[in-house]
């Protein structure tokens, strides 16, 4: 992961107003984007004072935003770099505003906030979603989970997924538009994991497909549906790592957020 990469992710989470809490109330992230505040890259700026406006929507979330090491004199700085362009400049503003002087908390309609939403960040939202089962050869550990994981989160359109350890799968929740090869291409690329689609037949038995990770698609039985619909997925009861792009959970193990946390902390704590 770079620093781009993890800012994004951690601003497409906090697009979604049930995961602004648990991304403030994380020991690595808060600190991590104030952090992000003095980073070179325009885009990387720009994306962390998004995020920062995101979870600022939160009422709650303000004072220890306000609070954190750093977090005012940094976006003091950024509002006074002559450099900048004017959305970050601008954005900046924002922020260290609404931290200033928060807004009376605001009783919105959901037509209200989706009109909102979709003027702050254009086509962030998730399109229908469907999910994919894969049996992934060589998933043995937690060192190749992890590769796993990197690998997934650096496709474009994937939303979630979870692993099952002991049968070597992962369900993937993915955009309608992503090709399922796509996941097959990041898995092969770690160069130690393979992906086959699990599927059901006519007669409810699960089949493996070969998957193409070279972008053509694979040959395959045309009886055979493209995923297995999400009103049949039926979870292992001991699922072992859960991992979102949309919905952060308490769980320390449980999500996408831990392993941008991660990447904060092994990046930038001494």
């Amino acid at each position: 992961m770079d620093a781009l990469s993890v800012v994004s992710q951690l601003r497409d989470l906090a697009s979604e107003p049930q995961n602004r809490e648990a991304i403030v109330q994380d020991q690595g992230c808060l600190p991590g984007l104030v952090l992000f505040l003095d980073h070179q890259s325009p885009d990387v700026l720009l994306a962390t004072l998004q995020t920062l406006r995101y979870l600022a929507e939160l009422s709650p979330n303000i004072p220890t935003m306000k609070n954190e090491l750093g977090m005012m004199v940094s976006l003091e700085n950024l509002v006074t770099r002559d450099e900048l362009c004017a959305d970050i400049t601008n954005l900046a503003k924002e922020v260290y505003g609404i931290l200033v002087a928060p807004p009376l908390p605001v009783h919105r309609t959901p037509e209200r906030q989706r009109t909102k939403k979709s003027q702050f960040f254009l086509n962030s939202s998730n399109k229908k979603a469907k999910c994919v089962t894969l049996h992934i050869q060589g998933l043995d550990s937690v060192d190749q989970r992890g590769l796993c994981e990197e690998a997934l989160l650096k496709v474009r359109g994937v939303i979630s997924f979870t692993f099952q350890m002991a049968s070597k799968r992962c369900t993937v929740r993915i955009r309608s538009d992503l090709p399922t090869e796509s996941l097959a291409s990041a898995i092969a690329a770690t160069k130690v994991l393979s992906a086959q689609q699990v599927v059901k037949n006519e007669a409810g038995d699960e089949v493996f497909i070969p998957l193409s990770a070279s972008g053509a698609v694979a040959p395959r039985d045309s009886a055979l549906p493209d995923y297995i619909p999400e009103d049949e997925e039926k979870p292992e009861e001991a699922t072992d790592r859960a991992v979102s792009r949309t919905a952060a959970k308490d769980d320390a193990n449980g999500s996408w957020l831990n392993a941008a946390a991660g990447f904060l902390t092994r990046t930038f704590y001494w």
